[in-house]
């Protein structure tokens, strides 16, 4: 089955709709990426493999999640995640998104 198109873009601001946090995209898997024992372990509601999966920052917290398309939605009122991490993945907050930081070599 060809894998599908991400609804979401690294910088958006998310909501889960099953764990009501929101969040910042970090990175997208095209699909799921992560082992068997992982997905058995922690991904209760069965969600698919084949569709996209996201790295997230998860808003006033220190760690981050792996999260399944179906399990988020737009973030209706986006705002400045609180995440130890975020200032150094991302530069510019323009209000509704964030900009990744320009790599130095």
């Amino acid at each position: 089955m060809p894998e599908q198109q991400a609804k979401f873009q690294i910088g958006q601001i998310i909501h889960h709709k099953l764990f009501d946090y929101t969040g910042v995209i970090f990175d997208v898997d095209p699909s799921f990426q992560g082992s068997d024992d992982w997905y058995e372990q922690v991904a209760r509601s069965c969600p698919p493999k084949d569709e996209p999966w996201y790295q997230v920052l998860v808003h006033q917290a220190v760690h981050s999640t792996y999260v399944a398309e179906q399990n988020l939605e737009d973030c209706h009122t986006p705002g400045k995640i609180a995440h130890p991490l975020a200032d150094q993945i991302f530069g510019e907050f323009d209000g509704k998104r964030y900009r990744l930081r320009q790599q130095s070599h």
